[in-house]
This record gives structure tokens, C-alpha cells and sequence, in this order.
């Protein structure tokens, strides 16, 4: 795949993580696009799609590592963290569904 059809499908990915997929703060829904968090997880998460080694355990250690800065940046914690389980859920089965397209 070229380097421009691998940007495409990046933003495409990007963008549906984007619009589906929030994190939780004292009940109020922040979608990881407004949280400009959309494309850092769609790029770290595209390898797996590519190789076809998704799971929910590799999806996971991904969250784990995505800080996610509080406070004007005085707490960090993992975005996994930040996730609600229909989140997590969500962000499974969506990327199933585009594994399955590529």
C-alpha cells in the first residue's frame, strides 16, 4: 500500500475513533477527537490492523501507554484509564469491523 493510501486509511480510522469513542470524566462524554486524541490512537493501533494481530489484550497495552495529561498537564494517566467499559467495547468492535474491510 502506498504511503498516501496509508495516510488515507489513517484519517478514515482516526476519524471513526474520533466520533464513537469517548473518555469519561465526572460523567461527562469527552469523544477522543475533541480530546485530540483520535489520531495518536488510530496511529498506534494501525500496525496491528496491517498485521492482522489485533486483540483485545494488544488494544488494551496500547491504552495503557497513551498518556493523557490532567490539570494543565500536574496528573497523567493512561487513557486506558480514562475509558469506560462501553468505551472499550466500542473501540473493539470497531476495530474488528475495519480489520475486516482492510
Amino acid at each position: 500500500m502506498s504511503d498516501q493510501n496509508v495516510t488515507r486509511e489513517l484519517e478514515a480510522l482516526a476519524a471513526e475513533i474520533g466520533d464513537k469513542v469517548y473518555i469519561d470524566v465526572a460523567k461527562w462524554h469527552l469523544y477522543l477527537r475533541d480530546a485530540h486524541l483520535h489520531s495518536v490512537v488510530a496511529a498506534r493501533i494501525y500496525p496491528l490492523l496491517e498485521s492482522r494481530t489485533l486483540s483485545e489484550d494488544a488494544v488494551l497495552d496500547i491504552l495503557r501507554d497513551i498518556p493523557v495529561k490532567l490539570g494543565g498537564g500536574r496528573k497523567q494517566l493512561p487513557l486506558a484509564d480514562l475509558l469506560p467499559m462501553q468505551g472499550q467495547v466500542a473501540l473493539l468492535d470497531l476495530l474488528e469491523e475495519y480489520q475486516e474491510q482492510l
